[in-house]
């Protein structure tokens, strides 16, 4: 079931993946939450070998009718969040270069195979995110309420925190891929105050460095619920 289809780079991309995936198994333990855990080993996720992305996105799909979409890079918000609303996720195929391996600035095959992938499997989030691609695409271009979208979707899915047993744990892609982020995340002098909606949507997105704060959210249900707080949110402007 895994192959890297880049022949030329598939050593050195291996290597990389390898060396992630035994450092960011060994940050993680008792800090990821369970449901991360349980979903590595649904996947079948190994370090030696990278997944093969068309196969892997035929078993998310027939675990959870999400679809997962190769790409070459990064690309905008509204392209993104489009995928979103259509139960597809995209992931980068080229992984980071030795330089960015404790921070990637942007999001890379490591980022997404093993900080996204897994965490689609959890119904609740799958379900949070399709809702939030569906209000993304609902807003006219240019909108605030896009910009308020995007800092929700960043502060949850990638930087995103929760109780768990009444300990704090990690579920976001950008702390569970990146041991740089890790690292400043559980510093005890990062904030890392309760999860408020209307704080959240105001709150600046940063994606070239470490963020200043990390939004805990009290139990996963409140991320269900926060869609229909949101929905008020847009229908008022407010």
């Amino acid at each position: 079931m895994f192959t890297n289809p880049n022949a030329a780079t598939a050593s050195q991309d291996q290597l990389i993946w390898k060396m992630l995936f035994d450092r960011q198994t060994a940050l993680l333990h008792r800090r990821a939450v369970p449901v991360f855990w349980d979903n590595l080993a649904r996947l079948g996720y190994r370090r030696e070998i990278i997944p093969d992305i068309r196969e892997l996105s035929a078993t998310v799909f027939e675990e959870t009718g999400w679809q997962l979409a190769p790409v070459g890079r990064p690309f905008e918000p509204a392209a993104f969040f489009a995928l979103l609303a259509e139960r597809k996720f995209p992931v980068v195929t080229r992984i980071r270069p030795m330089y960015a391996f404790d921070f990637s600035p942007e999001p890379d095959l490591f980022h997404d195979l093993f900080g996204h992938v897994p965490m689609l499997l959890e119904e609740g989030l799958a379900n949070f995110l399709h809702e939030l691609g569906q209000a993304y695409v609902a807003q006219p271009e240019g909108s605030p309420a896009r910009e308020q979208l995007w800092a929700l979707y960043f502060f949850t899915a990638e930087f995103g925190m929760v109780q768990h047993d009444g300990r704090p744990m990690l579920y976001g892609a950008g702390l569970l891929s990146s041991a740089g982020e890790i690292h400043h995340c559980v510093n005890e002098l990062t904030p890392r105050p309760a999860f408020d909606l209307a704080t959240v949507l105001r709150t600046p997105v940063t994606g070239a460095r470490y963020q200043n704060q990390y939004f805990m959210l009290p139990a996963w249900e409140q991320l269900s619920e926060c869609v229909e707080e949101l929905a008020g949110i847009l229908a008022t402007g407010r």
